[in-house]
């Protein structure tokens, strides 16, 4: 099947079988191999990406299905010498250690502040009637679906609350 993916800002023309996951669409046809296959069952988180601002795991959706949505992975935050926000902060704080979960924690992270500056709710959000507060438990609940098996967490919490006022709205993040 004949499709045309808007990845990281660029019209990508494929021919692919329509049972292709958007994992295998990015890693195998597009050479895009920054997200990860880790379980292939969506419990890992490694293969997340962005598609239309929103964070999915690739792995579980049809590459056919996201023909003219915005698709942004790894690749399209940064590069050497011109990295994200971020990408800096995870850099700085150690916010991995094989680095094998680091691109789909990263691109949760960029998904989760969007969905904090939404004011959409968590599990430990205390006040539904409120906007919720950028608390450690927040940002533990809202990334708790990117495992990483070296338990790089307190770099990851880290470097999250200090890159979160660069990446949006949130400037309570940094206090």
């Amino acid at each position: 099947m004949k499709i045309t993916l808007n990845v990281n800002g660029e019209a990508r023309s494929l021919d692919v079988d329509p049972r292709v996951a958007l994992l295998d669409a990015l890693r195998t046809h597009l050479d895009l191999t920054g997200s990860k296959k880790g379980c292939d069952h969506g419990q890992c988180g490694a293969c997340t990406v962005l598609v239309n601002g929103r964070r999915i795991n690739s792995c579980l959706t049809l590459a056919v299905m996201h023909e003219g949505d915005e698709i942004t992975t790894i690749e399209g935050l940064g590069e050497p010498g011109s990295l994200s926000p971020l990408q800096k902060s995870f850099v700085k704080h150690d916010g991995y250690q094989c680095g094998y979960c680091t691109p789909g924690q990263i691109m949760s992270a960029k998904g989760m502040i969007a969905e904090f500056n939404m004011g959409w709710p968590s599990n430990v959000t205390d006040d539904l009637g409120t906007a919720p507060d950028f608390t450690e438990a927040e940002i533990k609940e809202r990334m708790s679906g990117n495992l990483c098996r070296c338990s790089a967490y307190p770099g990851i919490c880290h470097a999250i609350r200090e890159a979160a006022p660069d990446e949006g709205t949130i400037e309570e993040a940094a206090e």
